[in-house]
C-alpha cells in the first residue's frame, strides 16, 4: 500500500491516518468538516484534500448510518482501487451497499476492537489499534486483493485480524460493546439525582462499572440506532435475570423461611453464573485469564510517586501484569493495587517493604 484517502477525521480515522502516515503511507484526508481535516492533518495524519489520483485503499471512517452513502459516492467518483470501512456494526451497511448497486467486489466491512471515551482529532493516537482485534467480514465475492489491503491496513495499525461474519459481528459487539455502554449509563443516570452523601461514598467498583458512560452521546445513538435489533435482545435477557434477582431479594425479606432460602439461592446464582462469564473474558495478550496476585501499596499523591513505585518493582525483578489505582475521596492519597504472577507477589512485597513503602494486608 502506498496510498490511501480516509473519509472522516474523527478519532478512529486519523488514528488509522497517523498509524498509516508513520508507516510510510502517502494519506489523504478528507471529513464534510473541513477544520477537522486541517486539524488531522496538522497533527500529521497526512494531506488535508482529496487525492489528484486513485488512491490503493479508502478508508471510511464515518458513523453508521453515513457509510453505504459515503462509501457508494466514493465508488462513483473511483476514488480508490479497494474501500472499507471501520464502523462498528457491518450487515446493515452491507446490504445497503447492495440496494444502492455497488460493486460489492472492491468493499470489505471491518471494524477496530477499539476506541477511547473521548472522540474527535485530538483524541487519535498512532498506537490506538496496537494489539487490539479487527474484524474482517469477507464474503465469497470479496476481491483477493481488497482483502490484502485490508490485511495490510491492519497489519500496518499494528492490529490483530479476525474474521467474522458480517450478522455474526454484529450480535458480538451487541453482547460484548453496546449492551455494556447502555448498561454503565443506566447504572451512572441513578447517580445524577442521588444525595450528595451517597455520591461521597464512590469507590472503585462505581468507578469501573460507570467509566465508559462518559462517552459522548451523540455518537452512541448513531451505533445504536445501526445495531438495535441484536441489543435489544441481549437487553431482554437481561431484563429477565433483573427481574428474577428483584424477586429474589424481595424474598429475602419474607418471614417465611422457605423464601429466603429461595431468595438467597436465586442471587447465589447469578452471583455464581457472573463468575463463570468473568472467567471466560480474555486475559492479558488476549490469552486465558490467569489469576494474580495483588500487592496493594499505600502512596501519596505527589509527582513522582508512580514512576519510583513502578522502578522499585522493576528493581526487584518483577514484571507487573496490570495495576489499578483507587483514589481516597477528599484525601491527597490512594491505593495501587499492583497485579503479579502469585510467585513474585512475596519477592515484591518483601522489596517494597525493605525501600519503606506503605502495604495494605
Amino acid at each position: 500500500m502506498r496510498t490511501a484517502l480516509v473519509i472522516g477525521t474523527g478519532l478512529m480515522g486519523t488514528s488509522a491516518a497517523l498509524a498509516l502516515t508513520s508507516r510510510g503511507v502517502e494519506v489523504h484526508l478528507y471529513d464534510h468538516d473541513e477544520s477537522a481535516a486541517r486539524t488531522a492533518a496538522s497533527l500529521g495524519a497526512g494531506t488535508a484534500g482529496l487525492p489528484a489520483e486513485p488512491v490503493d485503499l479508502v478508508v471510511v471512517a464515518v458513523p453508521p448510518g453515513h457509510v453505504a452513502a459515503t462509501l457508494a459516492d466514493a465508488m462513483a467518483r473511483g476514488l480508490g482501487s479497494g474501500y472499507l470501512d471501520v464502523a462498528s456494526v457491518k450487515g446493515g451497511p452491507r446490504r445497503d451497499l447492495a440496494a444502492l448497486g455497488c460493486d460489492l467486489a472492491r468493499y470489505i466491512g471491518t471494524h477496530p476492537m477499539a476506541g477511547r471515551e473521548r472522540s474527535g482529532p485530538l483524541a487519535a493516537t498512532a498506537d490506538l489499534f496496537e494489539g487490539r482485534p479487527w474484524v474482517l467480514t469477507p464474503t465469497p465475492e470479496t476481491d483477493t486483493e481488497v482483502l490484502n489491503l485490508a490485511l495490510e491496513l491492519v497489519a500496518l495499525c499494528r492490529a490483530v485480524p479476525v474474521v467474522m461474519d458480517a450478522d455474526a459481528h454484529d450480535r458480538a459487539v451487541a453482547l460484548v460493546s453496546h449492551t455494556p455502554q447502555l448498561v454503565s449509563s443506566m447504572v451512572a443516570a441513578r447517580l445524577e439525582h442521588a444525595e450528595e452523601a451517597a455520591v461521597r461514598l464512590c469507590g472503585q467498583g462505581i468507578r469501573d462499572v460507570t467509566r465508559i458512560a462518559g462517552s459522548a452521546p451523540g455518537m452512541w445513538m448513531d451505533i445504536l440506532a445501526a445495531n438495535p435489533g441484536p441489543v435489544a435482545d441481549v437487553l431482554a435477557d437481561l431484563a429477565t435475570d433483573l427481574a428474577e434477582t428483584v424477586a429474589a431479594l424481595r424474598a429475602l425479606q419474607s418471614a417465611d423461611d422457605d423464601k429466603r432460602r429461595g431468595g438467597a439461592a436465586g442471587i447465589e446464582d447469578i452471583l455464581r453464573r457472573g463468575n463463570a462469564g468473568r472467567a471466560k473474558v480474555p486475559g492479558k495478550h488476549g490469552t486465558a485469564p490467569k489469576a494474580y496476585e495483588t500487592v496493594a501499596v499505600l502512596i501519596g499523591d505527589q509527582p513522582g510517586e508512580l514512576a519510583r513505585l513502578f522502578a522499585d518493582a522493576g528493581a526487584a525483578g518483577v514484571n507487573i501484569e496490570d495495576v489499578r489505582i483507587e483514589h481516597s475521596t477528599g484525601q491527597q492519597a490512594g491505593l495501587v493495587d499492583i497485579l503479579v504472577e502469585p510467585r513474585s507477589a512475596p519477592v515484591l512485597t518483601a522489596a517494597l517493604r525493605q525501600r519503606g513503602w506503605a502495604l495494605r494486608q
